[in-house]
């Protein structure tokens, strides 16, 4: 069955070295793996790929989500800050922001939303269980 296996999140580029750049200097993810047409970096147990297309960037919604544990949270929004990453707020009912840091659910859920250079929505979440 499918649910056998770990998905691979597929991340649409323009530019792969600009991406590398971003991916691998500015967020840190080690490369896991080179072909011919895009880069597997390795992330946590699993792995998400990043891959030149003509459509890079048109999808408006969360491409990738990364979850961290509570404890780590404020240090992972903290270098991301120092490296020069900004994050997005928008409008949700129940969202509080706090110079970009989304809290919402009793304070249970935290998270930040960030652009690559191609405009594909990153997001560092972390949450306690209700």
């Amino acid at each position: 069955m499918l649910a056998d296996y770990a998905p691979v999140p597929t991340l649409a580029v323009t530019d792969l070295k600009r991406a590398r750049d971003f991916y691998e200097g500015v967020l840190g993810f080690p490369v896991r793996s080179e072909v011919p047409d895009g880069v597997f970096y390795a992330a946590g147990s699993g792995s998400f790929f990043v891959y030149p297309s003509a459509y890079a960037g048109t999808n408006k919604a969360t491409a990738m989500s990364i979850q961290v544990p509570v404890a780590s949270f404020d240090a992972e929004v903290g270098a991301l800050r120092s490296r020069g990453v900004s994050f997005q707020t928008f409008e949700m009912e129940g969202i509080t922001w706090d110079d970009g840091v989304a809290t919402f659910g009793d304070d249970q859920y935290r998270a930040v939303w960030f652009d690559d250079p191609d405009g594909n929505i990153l997001n560092v979440e972390s949450w306690t269980a209700g």
